[in-house]
């Protein structure tokens, strides 16, 4: 028995064993052999791979890619975040620069005394450059979105210079009756500057809102150029006044010298421009795009759209050539292809833009926007135009305004009230509006819980929160309250001017620095350049309709002098700018709450 156990536990003979074992072998090969021509790996190779060492440097070269991996990707962060800050640095050079046009009071006094100008020759040279300050601002806008900021602020350097060099030269000229140059000319010297001042103004403000508009530090981000650009004005002044001044026959510091101080500004502001030209980037713009076109699929906004039909050709195309294979003249038209493909990009960052400003010109809150900022600005510019007439009627002669309510007083005191306001409502915006629950701006109300734009105790923020709309909303009441107060309290107390004076400094900069970041929360940074542009014009018509309704009201009371004394020269039009501005607030308090609003389609900002 034990034979017979070992016996059949012998193997089989080496002959039948060879056999079966050859065509294992054969059928394995003819299974996996799908290469005739393939010739297996050198026994040394074979070893080696398969050896402990072997193995130890293949983990080792893939944790060398790997590394090398994550540090390119953190080098190519760091270049983004250098180009990014990069970038906001010059768009705030940009801002401290380009509000020149502020300083006109400091020379506008000298074109009637050196150039001999009449006072309509210096208001037309002023109001040329008012409207081409305001005016191209949507033109503008739109070309910084659909060319990048960088050609704009070129286009805005040069102009800059050819305007502040051109007047220069026709100051130095003298009066047109002594060989000089004519009014007209200085006028066209002034709209360049006017309408570069705005380009300049507009890349810069598109340039940080797209770098930094989508962040939970976006009201900071956008308020601090804003504020500078308020600053512009008075250290420019005080450089003029300090370092390029005339002798007078004693020694002392005279006038301004005018030509001296043209020249600086022309060519600061060419250089500083120039430097936007180069660093004034958007980073990443691409990915902004592609974003905002996936949160439109999303919202079933782009649902067989024309843009998505137009590209159904060149998809089939491409199929055609087959997976895995490649065309003969594939590899030659590398070029073809890549311009095809750069083509295709700008047609869908023109499609996108054109679209974003359909929906914005759609939207029926836009113009509510536009309405108030209409109403509550137009009375705020005429109150800064003309406050020092309104001064002058209450010390008729041979009265005169005390030294401590001056102009020039209450000028300063609306300088640092309007550049700290802008700063302090951005930050605040930033640190009390509530947390949207999701980044994009096409939501529908089903999509999301609806929430509250007043609601202190929004679900959404978790914590303490106040809306931006909800600040926003304060600057309707903090004007109604300073018109109130000019018209029952000043006549009698004029000290108390200079509170008249920070209201509505307060007033000018909240809303200016609210509105723009109200945009750019509700109507993404996409296309921001337009959309602000396009409220943006509403200062100069307000200020216009209300600066007519100021003047006739003066011109109506006025004496045989074309003086006029006593608040009856401006009850009349200030009764109606406390009107408008109580409208703007009914017409922000409807755009939050009314029908179709932002509660009830639930917008959170």
């Amino acid at each position: 028995m034990a034979g017979e156990r070992r016996e059949n536990l012998q193997p089989p003979d080496s002959a039948s064993g060879s056999r079966q074992s050859s065509r294992h072998r054969d059928s394995s090969v003819q299974a996996l052999d799908f290469d005739k021509n393939r010739s297996g790996p050198e026994p040394s190779e074979a070893s080696a791979v398969s050896s402990p060492h072997g193995l130890l440097r293949d983990s080792e070269s893939l944790l060398s890619n790997v590394v090398e991996g994550i540090i390119d990707k953190d080098r190519e962060k760091m270049r983004r975040q250098v180009r990014r800050y990069s970038s906001y640095a010059s768009s705030m050079l940009c801002c401290l620069c380009a509000g020149s046009i502020q300083i006109f009071s400091l020379y506008g006094r000298l074109f009637l005394t050196h150039l001999h100008y009449s006072q309509y020759q210096v208001n037309a040279i002023s109001i040329a450059a008012e409207l081409a300050l305001y005016l191209p601002v949507p033109v503008f806008g739109y070309l910084v979105d659909r060319y990048s900021p960088r050609p704009i602020s070129l286009f805005a350097a040069i102009l800059f210079c050819f305007g502040y060099v051109l007047a220069g030269f026709v100051y130095r000229a003298g009066p047109p009756k002594e060989d000089g140059y004519p009014p007209s000319v200085m006028m066209l010297a002034f709209v360049a500057i006017g309408a570069a001042t705005c380009s300049m103004y507009l890349a810069a403000i598109t340039a940080c809102v797209k770098n930094f508009g989508r962040g939970k530090h976006r009201g900071v981000a956008l308020s601090l150029p804003i504020a500078a650009f308020s600053l512009s004005g008075m250290w420019q002044s005080q450089v003029g006044n300090q370092f390029f001044t005339e002798q007078d026959v004693d020694g002392n510091k005279g006038e301004v010298d005018v030509y001296r101080f043209f020249l600086f500004l022309g060519f600061t502001l060419l250089a500083v421009g120039l430097i936007q030209s180069v660093a004034g980037v958007i980073v990443n713009e691409e990915e902004l795009i592609d974003d905002t076109f996936e949160e439109l699929e999303r919202s079933g906004l782009l649902n067989e759209s024309s843009f998505f039909r137009g590209n159904t050709i060149h998809d089939i195309e491409a199929v055609d050539e087959g997976y895995g294979t490649m065309s003969a003249g594939s590899i030659a038209s590398g070029g073809a292809l890549a311009a095809s493909w750069a083509e295709e990009e700008e047609r869908k960052k023109t499609f996108l833009l054109n679209g974003e400003t359909r929906r914005f010109l759609s939207d029926h809150t836009m113009w509510l926007l536009a309405l108030g900022f209409f109403l509550l600005s137009g009375p705020v510019e005429t109150y800064i135009n003309n406050f020092g007439t309104i001064l002058e009627t209450l010390y008729p002669p041979p009265l005169t305004v005390p030294a401590s309510i001056s102009p020039a007083n209450q000028i300063s005191l609306l300088a640092i009230l309007s550049t700290a306001s802008r700063f302090i409502a951005g930050f605040l915006s930033d640190l009390l509006a509530p947390v949207p629950p999701t980044t994009s701006q096409f939501i529908t109300p089903s999509a999301i819980p609806r929430s509250n734009p007043f609601d202190d105790s929004s679900p959404t923020s978790g914590s303490f929160s106040i809306s931006r709309l909800t600040l926003l909303l304060t600057t309707p009441f903090l004007l109604v309250l300073a018109y109130i107060l000019l018209l029952s309290a000043v006549p009698s107390n004029p000290s108390l001017f200079p509170l008249i004076t920070a209201l509505i400094g307060t007033v000018n900069g909240v809303s200016f620095s609210l509105v723009p970041i109200l945009i750019s929360t509700v109507w993404g940074v996409t296309n921001f350049g337009t959309n602000w542009g396009i409220v943006a014009m509403m200062p100069a018509l307000g200020a216009t309709v209300w600066s007519i309704i100021y003047s006739v009201g003066y011109q109506a009371h006025a004496g045989a002098e074309g003086l006029c004394f006593g608040m009856e020269c401006w009850a009349g039009s200030v009764g109606g700018m406390l009107g408008a501005a109580g409208l703007a607030g009914v017409a922000w308090w409807w755009m939050g709450w009314g029908r179709k609003g932002w509660w009830e389609r639930g917008v959170v900002v």
